[in-house]
């Protein structure tokens, strides 16, 4: 077990946001969220379909991290866990970025495989809601990589990342703005191609209900919240609920739109404005292909799950 009393700093990397968590660990208590930020670096664009991150992007990147460690420093974090996922693991100067982060901020940060993101991921979600007895199919939208885990509230039956994440699709069939349907047909054929082990894995173990793990789905939910006139509060509540009914109804309504008009959509993110025509279209895929019949969301997800793995060593 990690000692007790202290507080830590866990950051996110991801292809698109890059999270900062500081939270004070304390003997005999939750741990107490002093930092929770996302930051939209787009790691991804303009460079994830080649191979590399474009020079811009890699500006963002180490900008983000010099903005994060005078964060972490303000706070008095003592120990800080920085994990990179698809975007740096499959560019060819990802560790050029690792090195110029550790050289400019003092941060490690840890390239980790698509196995161990989508093992963070499960815990992240258990952090955030009781998974239960029943089958649940887990999936974590991310800008280069598509985590998928079927598990219940004791164990995970099966994982995979597939790398497919919004940014990949979006630079490969986002051709028009709105996509027309005969680019969705190829993109949900390409998924059919893309996701055959997933296919195998749900036919043996069958689980009956969707959970959303953070990014798209909590864009989804703050949308469906604003439709209802509700406001949502992601730091009270971790977990929601999106009725399968609303989900058609905002998928829709974002299918017809172009950019400018998805963004006035309230509850829209800027940031997610162009990615989320790709990942409803996966969600859509998803629910049609598996017959699943419930959504569940939860706030939590990698850097979440850091912390959880960080509290129970055993899991490692």
């Amino acid at each position: 077990m990690m000692e007790k009393d202290k507080k830590v700093a866990l950051i996110d990397m991801g292809t698109n946001t890059f999270h900062l968590l500081i939270t004070q660990i304390q003997e005999g208590s939750e741990p107490n969220d002093l930092v929770r930020i996302k930051e939209p670096v787009k790691l991804g664009e303009g460079g994830i379909s080649h191979g590399e991150i474009a020079p811009a992007a890699y500006a963002r990147a180490l900008q983000t991290l010099k903005g994060f460690k005078s964060l972490i420093d303000q706070h008095g974090a003592e120990e800080v866990k920085a994990m990179a996922t698809s975007a740096v693991r499959n560019a060819a100067n990802g560790p050029d970025l690792i090195q110029d982060i550790a050289a400019e901020t003092g941060i490690t940060v840890e390239i980790i495989d698509g196995d161990l993101e989508a093992e963070l991921i499960y815990y992240g979600v258990k952090s955030a809601l009781e998974i239960g007895f029943e089958k649940s199919l887990l999936m974590d939208i991310g800008g280069g990589s598509v985590e998928f885990i079927i598990c219940d509230d004791h164990q995970v039956f099966w994982k995979q990342s597939f790398e497919i994440g919004a940014q990949r699709l979006l630079d490969k069939f986002f051709i028009t703005d709105p996509l027309e349907e005969h680019a969705i047909e190829a993109l949900k054929l390409y998924l059919q191609e893309q996701l055959t082990p997933l296919a195998e894995a749900v036919a043996r173990c069958k689980p009956t209900v969707l959970i959303g793990s953070s990014g798209t789905f909590d864009t989804l939910c703050d949308i469906d919240s604003k439709r209802k006139g509700l406001d949502r509060e992601q730091d009270c509540c971790p977990e929601a609920d999106l009725p399968l009914a609303d989900f058609y109804e905002i998928y829709e309504d974002i299918l017809r739109k172009n950019r400018s008009e998805r963004l006035a959509i309230p509850g829209m993110l800027e940031m997610r404005v162009d990615m989320i025509v790709m990942a409803i279209i996966l969600i859509d895929f998803v629910l049609e292909n598996y017959s699943i019949n419930k959504i569940r969301v939860s706030a939590y997800a990698l850097k979440e799950g850091m912390l959880y793995r960080m509290l129970n060593q055993e899991h490692k």
